[in-house]
């Protein structure tokens, strides 16, 4: 079948996006990004957007499934009309690198669009530029995250765009990014076309959430259930007792126990622990957090409690388990 492009008039020079490769980055985040532009290009019949690809060393670069890049060019000089988009991906904090930072922060000064694909909110957060904005992270990011940076207004967005700056959540939130951009740069039909030679029918906005709804995760729909859990998840810092999440959503403990068991297998006392030790865990993995610190922010009032139930759980305690991920890392 013939496709039908959207002819666009040239009537402005091309937009250019430079993506920034950070080591092990995210490939899907990066090729959503990129192909979304170059779809737009073949869908209008002409160049609307160029890119290049740049990273410390302006050499090469390792994505996080082992997938080498050759760069275009070495961290350079912007233009004021760039679009700059850091792709993170696994341990994003050893991947900024004070050179980076030294780099965002000089370049920013211009007024560029700058941006952070996936894990790489948390680059434009240490280099200062998510200061007092709405910014979002991949979901398994946001509780480290949220304890390093107070004064960003962390979203569960799949992206978002506040001012110069944007953040995405990962994934094939780029897609919906560069969708938004595509449209406000030359209108929704050049974007569905787009979005249509992608095969993606359900476009989001910066008003969709990240994660799937609570009943979908856990494959129960049942209103009360999911209400008790999201109580759970809003409160890991200060844990609410069984009997007033039962009486907050009209039931009896013992039928909160009940409701738990028939469709979770475990205590409503057990799902809150294994919902506050995975907080922990990321918060081991992620942050240089003091293990006392992370016991806290998890609701455990002792540092021995908290490495009684980790062990339990893990099977390891949380100072081997910081260890063990460190000496991963530096394989």
């Amino acid at each position: 079948m013939k496709e039908q492009r959207k002819v666009v008039e040239p009537t402005v020079k091309p937009r250019r996006f430079v993506f920034v490769l950070l080591d092990s980055f995210t490939l899907l985040c990066f090729a959503s990004a990129l192909e979304s532009l170059r779809i737009a290009n073949r869908m209008a019949g002409r160049e609307l957007y160029t890119w290049r690809l740049i990273g410390e060393g302006g050499e090469s670069i390792t994505c996080s499934a082992g997938t080498v890049f050759k760069l275009d060019a070495d961290l350079g000089e912007l233009n004021r009309d760039d679009t700059a988009l850091i792709c993170g991906g696994v341990d994003v904090q050893a991947a900024t690198t004070r050179r980076l930072l030294g780099w965002i922060r000089r370049e920013a000064r211009k007024g560029p669009m700058i941006g952070g694909l996936c894990t790489a909110a948390f680059t434009l957060a240490r280099a200062g530029l998510l200061d007092g904005k709405k910014a979002t992270i991949h979901w398994e990011n946001s509780d480290s995250f949220s304890e390093e940076f107070e004064d960003v207004q962390l979203t569960k967005s799949v992206f978002v765009i506040d001012g110069n700056r944007i953040t995405t959540a990962g994934g094939t939130a780029s897609i919906d990014l560069m969708l938004k951009i595509i449209a406000d740069d030359h209108g929704e039909d050049l974007a569905n076309s787009v979005a249509d030679q992608l095969i993606y029918s359900s476009i989001r906005t910066d008003q969709d959430t990240q994660r799937l709804s609570v009943p979908t995760r856990i494959g129960v729909r049942h209103p009360k259930l999911s209400q008790v859990i999201q109580m759970m998840e809003a409160n890991i810092e200060e844990p609410i007792s069984p009997s007033v999440l039962a009486k907050d959503v009209g039931m009896s403990t013992r039928q909160l126990e009940r409701l738990f068991r028939r469709y979770l297998s475990r205590s409503p006392k057990r799902y809150y622990m294994e919902l506050r030790l995975q907080k922990a865990r990321n918060l081991l993995m992620q942050t240089d957090m003091s293990v006392i610190n992370v016991a806290l922010a998890c609701g455990f009032a002792s540092p021995s409690h908290f490495s009684k139930c980790y062990r339990a759980h893990y099977d390891t305690t949380p100072y081997r388990e910081r260890g063990s991920h460190a000496e991963r890392l530096s394989i």
